[in-house]
């Protein structure tokens, strides 16, 4: 065992309030095999103003090998691309040692106006065939917030019954649909876990968010055990180094359940070379899970 990963065992026996690691945490593997877990990438900020070559370039150099491809954004991989361009932007992908994890969308379920709310459906749809089509595995959506004129569990049950639906088509090409932990009470880790309920589809799953949220009430420990069983195959982190969420404890948590999907960075600070910074949460990365 490296003296990094010592290190990083050590300090996580000191934030769960252990005197030491368990030896039998040894004994099941659960330390000693190396993570299955990956980095990768949101372009959601960092990334908003790049094209899909230039994506691919910045992953390979700082050795990020996935990529969440927000929609609506400077690499232009939207609905409206054809047959050949779709074709043409997995080709990319697959010639480069990069993967495209999925499409990051902004669909919601939450809304009143069921006519909106159909079109929301629809618009799901049509990222489903698009993410299928470049070489994703998965849609990320969100709840996305509850209204003063609505009762609190009839939106849940609306957004979850939402979910049902676009699981079981994403499931016909492939794809998870991901319901991103997001908005002002709909990431409140209680609610996540009724709309999780309420989806009742094995291919819906939740994208964990590092949100202050998941520290409210009995703290990070309880709200993560709370709806861990929904993990999909993405989490989004911010910086990892940063030391206002517990991301060490998050990942102990992720080496313990033995997570396979991809930690994403989704970062929101604004640094002047931004591919200078993607190499350095890579190396942070690596001192975590190595």
């Amino acid at each position: 065992m490296s003296i990094s990963r010592k290190l990083f065992l050590k300090e996580v026996a000191a934030l769960t309030g252990l005197s030491a690691v368990s030896g039998d945490l040894f004994a099941d593997g659960l330390f000693l095999a190396k993570p299955k877990m990956q980095l990768g990438f949101v372009t959601y900020l960092w990334g908003k103003d790049w094209d899909v070559p230039t994506i691919i370039k910045n992953c390979t150099d700082t050795h990020i090998h996935g990529v969440e491809l927000r929609v609506e954004h400077a690499h232009k991989v939207m609905p409206g691309l054809n047959a050949a361009e779709r074709q043409e932007v997995k080709k990319k992908f697959a010639d480069s040692p990069v993967k495209i994890v999925g499409l990051g969308t902004n669909q919601q379920y939450d809304y009143p106006d069921q006519e909106k709310l159909k079109a929301s459906i629809e618009r799901t749809k049509e990222f489903i065939k698009l993410s299928a089509d470049v070489g994703g595995s998965g849609v990320k959506v969100k709840p996305n917030a509850l209204h003063k004129d609505v009762p609190v569990e009839k939106t849940l049950e609306q957004i979850g019954k939402s979910l049902h639906e676009l699981a079981g088509y994403a499931a016909d090409f492939g794809q998870q649909l991901r319901l991103e932990v997001h908005g002002e009470q709909t990431q409140e880790l209680q609610n996540i876990k009724k709309i999780m309920e309420y989806a009742d589809h094995k291919n819906a799953k939740i994208c964990w968010n590092c949100n202050p949220q998941d520290l409210n009430g009995a703290g990070f420990q309880s709200n993560f055990d709370l709806v861990k069983q929904y993990f999909g195959d993405t989490i989004h982190v911010r910086e990892l180094d940063r030391t206002d969420y517990p991301y060490k404890e998050l990942i102990a948590n992720l080496i313990k359940m033995k997570y396979k999907g991809w930690v994403l960075l989704e970062c929101h600070t604004n640094p002047a070379d931004k591919v200078k910074s993607m190499a350095e949460q890579r190396n942070v990365f690596d001192k975590m899970v190595v």
